[in-house]
């Protein structure tokens, strides 16, 4: 009895990560350049001589699925989508370098390049800027060139690099914030020969129609352990009225 509650209630502690895991994926269906997020389940015995028999459940959102997104063109400058296993850096909030494959830049008042979360992005030697009211292009090996609108004539001028960093070899990790680390501490190394799609953006890899079905079966799942929670207290109190009878 005891092993049968045990499995049932860390199951369904489980589906309930689940589910938020899901409703995640799901307000995320539209935001650009999201990775949905993965769940990874696994089994843990209980160690004892009368305990392992006991099997719980330990999940965790570990991951995130890496397959791209649909590029979409906007023919706007600032925006640029990524292909392959090259990611956007970024200057995190706690100072730290982070990753993303969101591609919706903007300039700051200050001349800061940033994202749409509001980030910095990180060039060759650090966050980019751009003189202000300069026109500001980005080419498709991540370079950042800006024009003075007074002056068409003129050429635009090179001024840095977006860090266009690969995860090849690299163990990477989603944190609560959206952004993706290296796992353990570190950086991602910048490749020179990455190449993205300017005018463009790729949008979230979650299926919204796949994620409804996911929804659906972690509900049914959930109502099940929760079945067997309720199978186990009823063959609880039958034994209970058998001891009785014996009595």
């Amino acid at each position: 009895m005891d092993r049968l509650i045990y499995t049932a209630m860390s199951g369904m502690g489980a589906s309930m990560l689940r589910q938020r895991m899901i409703a995640s994926n799901m307000a995320n269906a539209q935001t650009i350049g999201f990775k949905a997020e993965q769940l990874d389940a696994r089994p843990v015995t209980l160690e004892g001589e009368s305990m392992e028999v006991r099997a719980m459940n330990r999940s965790e959102v570990r991951g995130a699925s890496m397959r791209e997104g649909a590029v979409n063109p906007t023919g706007r400058e600032l925006d640029v989508a990524l292909t392959g296993d090259v990611m956007l850096a970024l200057q995190a909030s706690d100072g730290s370098e982070a990753y993303t494959r969101r591609g919706d830049l903007s300039v700051t008042a200050a001349g800061v390049l940033q994202n749409g979360d509001g980030l910095p992005v990180m060039g060759e030697n650090g966050p980019l800027t751009v003189p202000a009211g300069a026109h500001v292009a980005i080419a498709e090996d991540g370079g950042v060139l800006v024009s003075d609108p007074t002056q068409p004539d003129q050429p635009a001028q090179r001024v840095g690099r977006l860090k266009l960093a690969s995860t090849k070899g690299s163990e990477i990790e989603k944190g609560l914030d959206g952004l993706f680390r290296v796992k353990g501490g570190g950086v991602l190394p910048s490749d020179a020969d990455a190449r993205l799609i300017p005018g463009a953006l790729e949008q979230s890899n979650v299926v919204p129609s796949q994620v409804l079905v996911d929804m659906i079966e972690a509900q049914r799942l959930f109502e099940i352990r929760t079945n067997i929670v309720s199978t186990a207290r009823d063959l609880d109190e039958g034994s209970a009225r058998l001891m009785r009878l014996d009595g």
